[in-house]
């Protein structure tokens, strides 16, 4: 069944894959992809290997202050990467990158259950939501290589404090800020 599903994310994307057709693939009652995975978010996570369920983790730093958002998801996204899921997400995200598809799987776990609920919560046209979440993925991602994988010092051994505190403005000013006007066009 994983094989199947990871074949159908990879060649359909995320949002037009559907358990019956991962079911087909895998010549298997649909029933069976649900009984083991659960749901197609859970599918698409054992697909790529991720512990973590993101969308479960965005929707936990959604709610508050908007002006203090950049501070709850670095605090939560630190949090999570140290801990021993986190390690194993980690992981799954070089394995991911080490190939089209694995990436392809990586880009819409990201977009369907990261960035989209994320944008949804900003105000502002569509256009420049997006580019706002892009920036931030950016930034966390290199955070992410530079913290956990090339383990480069004195990040790689900084406090959650010292990070929140040291690249919480940015985020903010990405979710938040202002922006250049020619940022935003197609």
């Amino acid at each position: 069944m994983l094989a199947a599903a990871r074949a159908e994310f990879a060649a359909r994307g995320f949002d037009a894959v559907t358990l019956r057709r991962v079911a087909a693939r895998a010549r298997v009652d649909p029933a069976m992809v649900t009984h083991h995975f659960g749901s197609k978010s859970g599918l698409f996570r054992a697909a790529l290997d991720v512990s973590l369920d993101p969308a479960t983790e965005i929707a936990a730093v959604l709610p508050g202050p908007l002006d203090e958002l950049a501070a709850r998801l670095l605090g939560r996204l630190l949090v999570l990467w140290d801990s021993p899921a986190g390690a194993a997400t980690i992981a799954a995200v070089r394995t991911a990158l080490q190939d089209e598809d694995g990436t392809a799987l990586l880009r819409d776990l990201l977009l369907s259950q990261v960035l989209r609920p994320l944008a949804a919560a900003l105000p502002g046209p569509e256009a420049e939501r997006r580019w706002r979440v892009e920036l931030v993925a950016s930034q966390v991602a290199g955070l992410l290589l530079t913290r956990y994988v090339l383990r480069l010092e004195p990040l790689a051994s900084a406090g959650h404090p010292a990070v929140v505190t040291a690249l919480g403005p940015t985020l903010q000013r990405y979710l938040t800020g202002p922006l250049a006007p020619a940022s935003v066009e197609p």
